[in-house]
């Protein structure tokens, strides 16, 4: 492999280490014991087939600041999970927003494939959504409350049952990745299709700004946690397709926990979905600004954590390696 295509393919890497070094983010010593023999083995790698490059210096440097590091470290922070979510992660996660695209992109696709499928056959919707469920609906709208589903179950019991459901499918979601990645797709593709048609459905029935001001209370932050699972299934993917310098075994351990600390991250937005669905969903009459308002900052707030605050922490960790 060339040098450029060597340091091109694994310069993510290194500069999310060095930044996790240099800044002081904390870390559980055998996480950085493990981040530091990848990096050995990126510099034995240079040290046989780039001797005397500037990428064999700057590995070199790399590994005796992790060398260093390590041996500082001592009993874990109690604010170790805290810098998790607050820094590790985000910055961590920057180098998978291509396959978070992906999933993305795979979701919105087959949302309309779902909806076009509705509009087209009149028994779609009861293929997907089951006839009891289309049955019930249909009695809802012509007793004037479309969303009187969200009310038939206890606050509680719904907010447990259906966190449990949203994880269980978030966590199919990253295994099926193990199938080269075409478990995962196919998992968002039968997710978005669900979607896609239950949502025509509402419009069909002449509902549908009533449905997404209620659906998306709780649906924005579900979907999109559920998008993400599936990019920690395609990082599972990738890590078997394309091992890159490491051999299969090896990327695909590192493939299994980098989609754990994806699957980690989501943790708490399931939490919240599964809150907002069981105890606010629930109240249909709210005035049109408060569901905006909590539909618009869901949105904001996954788009901020995975994206925008993941980008600014890239851009910092950049600005400090070339310093």
């Amino acid at each position: 492999m060339r040098e450029a295509a060597f340091a091109k393919q694994n310069k993510d890497k290194w500069l999310i280490f060095e930044s996790v070094l240099r800044n002081n983010i904390i870390m559980n010593p055998d996480e950085l014991s493990s981040l530091y023999v990848e990096v050995t083995d990126h510099l034995s790698y240079a040290q046989t087939f780039y001797p005397g490059s500037n990428t064999l210096t700057y590995l070199n440097s790399l590994s005796v600041l992790a060398h260093q590091k390590i041996y500082k470290s001592k009993r874990e922070s109690r604010t170790r999970f805290i810098t998790f979510f607050t820094k590790e992660f985000p910055l961590f996660f920057s180098q998978y927003h291509k396959q978070l695209l992906i999933a993305f992109l795979t979701f919105v696709l087959f949302s309309v494939v779902g909806a076009y499928s509705a509009a087209t056959d009149g028994n779609f919707v009861r293929l997907i959504l089951g006839d009891s469920y289309v049955n019930i609906t249909l009695d809802n709208i012509e007793n004037g409350d479309p969303m009187a589903i969200y009310k038939d179950m206890g606050r509680s019991t719904m907010f447990i049952g259906i966190t449990i459901n949203n994880i269980t499918v978030a966590l199919n979601a990253f295994l099926y990745g193990i199938f080269l990645g075409l478990g995962t797709l196919f998992i968002i593709m039968r997710n978005a299709v669900m979607l896609g048609s239950f949502q025509y459905f509402f419009f069909e029935q002449g509902v549908g700004w009533e449905s997404v001001r209620t659906i998306w209370i709780h649906g924005t932050i579900e979907i999109s946690v559920i998008i993400i699972a599936g990019c920690a299934g395609l990082v599972l993917g990738r890590s078997i397709l394309f091992p890159g310098t490491y051999t299969r075994l090896q990327s695909f351990i590192r493939g299994v926990k980098d989609g754990l600390k994806i699957m980690l991250s989501t943790v708490p937005f399931f939490i919240i979905a599964g809150f907002l669905e069981g105890f606010v969903t629930r109240y249909t009459q709210m005035p049109d600004f408060l569901a905006i308002l909590i539909i618009g900052g869901s949105l904001a707030l996954i788009l901020w954590y995975y994206i925008f605050y993941s980008i600014k922490l890239r851009k910092k960790a950049n600005r400090l390696s070339r310093q």
